[in-house]
Formats: structure tokens, sequence, C-alpha cells
């Protein structure tokens, strides 16, 4: 009875399922269910994926960064200098001006012109000067011929009393009359006396007056070049009061360097230590001298003080002018083909890489990248250091390379390169402003 009604009921079933037709490539809703839950996981395991590249990627940056930046050992020259910005003046100048009164008649020279001592470069108008010598000459006349009559009186009144001391000696004149006499002689010499002093006065204004004349002739008063020239050819002067400049002479072939030095350095200035200079249009040339002078009043600017350093340099070809701004170098200490290395390098008593421009210890460390490629300490002897570069004495050999500092492996060769670069330009020339 079983088994009848169980294949009864499996012939009821069996036409319903019959009736269902299976499409190729069609999934059956199971498996799609499946697959379904796969998309919604792809989004999270590339997110996964990304946040572990970019973990990598930062772990070899960081790893590159640590790579060191190398500067070879090199010769070259080195020195340390105390730096100042001056200017340019000429060694000597004077202003030659106008001792008289009147119109600038004629001006012989221009600015620019080089001029000889005692050569003519301006004249004044004379004709006024002129007129007051004919004036003095003629009082000058008058007095000498009323000293002429003074004279004849004076004769007259000796030989009265010579007449009257007689006529005194045979009582035939009392001796008032003498006396009398004597006192016309005394006043007769006073007037000879008054009279010659006037001349003497007049002679004195007429010399003045002389002179004078001269001045309207303006004579160089020493060899140079014509530097300013504040007046103009017609220009009426008064020199009543102070003397009108015509011209200003300048010795333009030697230069007077005027540096200003703060007072921090200018105790590191010694009389007689070499100077140099350069020009803002010639940075690769030097003007060399030695340092002439330290002025011992300071200029005070915005609460700075400021002492001024003066030395000298020829200027044979002209080059150099008035008011042009120098870069200025004393030099302390210099040295010549020695081994060099970047300050940057030094390490003294395991403290920091950077010290001040004038520290020169005699021992520090640097790092040396042997063939190898390891790193190894070094004690060296250190001689002049400047803000760049630092002479080695003992310790490095040339070529070795030493340990300046760090940086990522992109920028490593740029960056040595530059250095090398500013190192070298160092050694041959400081650098300008």
């Amino acid at each position: 009875m079983k088994e009848i009604a169980t294949r009864a009921k499996q012939e009821k079933v069996s036409p319903a399922t019959s009736n269902v037709t299976f499409i190729p490539g069609a999934v059956p809703p199971g498996r799609k269910k499946k697959r379904s839950r796969l998309w919604v996981w792809l989004p999270v395991v590339l997110v996964v994926a990304g946040a572990g590249y970019y973990a990598w990627s930062q772990y070899n940056h960081s790893a590159s960064t640590a790579a060191v930046v190398t500067q070879p050992v090199v010769r070259g020259d080195i020195e340390n200098a105390v730096t100042a910005v001056g200017t340019l003046d000429s060694i000597k100048s004077v202003d030659a001006g106008a001792q008289v009164s009147g119109q600038l008649k004629v001006l012989h020279v221009e600015i620019g012109d080089k001029v000889e001592q005692n050569q003519l470069i301006g004249e004044i108008d004379p004709a006024t000067i002129k007129n007051k010598i004919e004036i003095d000459q003629a009082e000058l006349a008058n007095l000498q011929a009323q000293l002429v009559s003074k004279h004849a009186q004076l004769v007259l009144k000796q030989a009265n009393i010579d007449r009257q001391r007689n006529l005194v000696a045979t009582r035939s004149v009392s001796q008032s009359v003498l006396d009398q006499a004597i006192a016309d002689l005394a006043a007769a010499e006073a007037d000879v006396n008054a009279l010659e002093a006037q001349i003497r006065k007049q002679q004195a204004t007429l010399a003045g007056d002389q002179v004078d004349l001269g001045y309207t002739k303006i004579y160089a008063p020493m060899a140079g070049t014509i530097a300013a020239v504040p007046v103009k050819e017609g220009q009426t002067l008064n020199a009543s009061q102070t003397a009108p400049t015509i011209v200003t002479i300048a010795d333009l072939s030697t230069m007077t360097v005027k540096a200003q030095v703060s007072e921090a350095d200018v105790s590191k200035l010694k009389i007689g230590m070499d100077a140099y200079f350069t020009l803002l249009g010639q940075p690769g040339k030097r003007y060399v001298g030695k340092l002439r002078q330290i002025q011992p009043t300071p200029d005070i600017e915005n609460n700075v003080v400021l002492y001024y350093a003066l030395f000298d340099v020829p200027n044979p070809d002209g080059d150099l002018m008035i008011s042009m701004s120098a870069q200025v170098f004393f030099v302390e200490s210099a040295a010549k083909d020695v081994l060099v290395v970047p300050s940057s390098a030094i390490t003294s008593n395991g403290g920091s890489r950077r010290e001040g421009a004038n520290a020169a210890p005699r021992k520090g460390e640097v790092t040396v990248v042997t063939p190898a490629g390891a790193t190894e300490t070094r004690t060296v002897e250190v001689g002049i250091r400047n803000r760049v570069n630092a002479e080695i004495k003992s310790g490095l050999k040339e070529g070795e390379l030493v340990v300046v500092g760090t940086g990522s492996d992109a920028s490593l060769a740029k960056t040595s390169n530059n250095s090398g670069n500013r190192s070298q330009r160092s050694m041959r020339m400081p650098p300008m402003f």
C-alpha cells in the first residue's frame, strides 16, 4: 500500500515539473545569489590593496631619505675675512673758489677735463677792481704831494729854530720865541709822520686791490680731473661772506675706499692688513690694498654703530669712479693650495656641525665614506675656517668623500653638484653683496 501511495505521489508531481524549460546560459537562482556577494567584497579588497601599496611606498621613501650627501676633499685657496660695504672717493680733492665778487666772464673747463696745476680755469670781470685801483693810485699821489709840502714846512721850522737860538744867545729875542719855534718844529714833524702813515695805508690798499685783480683769474690749485662745476658762465658771484666754488678738482689716479665696519668686527682689523674689494659690475676682479686708517668717530644709523676703515688702491686706467659701491674684504688669514672641505662637514667635539665664521678649532671630526660604501668618523686638524669652507691640515687625503648632510635619492645628485659649484666659487671669489 505504501509503495502504491508513493508512486501515485510521484506521478502527480512529475507532470508539473516536466513543463519547465531551461534556457542555455541562464543561472539558477541559487548560484546567482552567491556571485552577487563576490561583487560586494571586491571594493573592500581593492581598498585594502591600495592601503598596502601606499604603506610600502612610504616605507621605501623613508628608506631613501637616509641617503647622504658627500663632497670630495679638494685642493684650493681659502681665506677668512671681515666683510663690509664701502664707497669709493678720490684720495685728494679741492674746491677752487672765487675770492672776489663779480660776474664769471669766462669758464675754460668742463666736467671730466684733466687740468694741470696753475692752469687757468676761469675769469671774473675785472672792471670794478680796475676802477678801485685807479682811485687808490690817485689818492696815493695826493698824499705823496702833501708829504712834499709838509717836508718843506719841516725844513723851514728847523731853520727858524736855528735862527731863534742865535738871537736868544745875543739876547735879541726872548726865550719864549725859541720855545714856540721848537713847538712848531715838533708839529711839522708830526704832520710829516701822519702823512707817511697815510701813504703806507694807501699803498697797502692799492696792493690789496692789485691782488684782487689777480684773483679775477682763477687757476687750478692742483693737477687732477674736474669732478664738479656748480656755477655757469655769466653767473654773478658774491664772495663777501663765503668763497663760491667754481670747480671741484679731484685726483683720480689713486682712489680711497671708505668701508663701513660694524662695531662687532672693527676689533678684528689691524692697520696694514691686506684688503681688497670688488665692484657690482666686475664681481670677478679684485682691487687690492692695505688698511691705512680706522677713523675713531663712528657713524650711527638706526642705532647701528659703524666705523669707517680706509685703504687706497691705484687707478691708472680710470676704471674706478667717485661714489662707486664696493664689497670690501679685510683678510684676517689666508692660505693657498691646501686641502679644503665644506665647513658643514666638520663637527667639533661631537657638537653641531654649524659653527661661527671665525671659529677655527684645532681638532674636529668628519664622517668619511670609504671605497666600500661604509662610513667612518675621523679626527682631523682644522686650520683656516670661514662660513663656506675649512682648511684640513691633517687627517684627510685629496679625493676622499666626506659627508656634508643627508637628502633624498632624487635630489642627491643635484644637491651635490650645486654644493660643489658653490664650494669652488667660494674658493675663487667671495660672493658679491
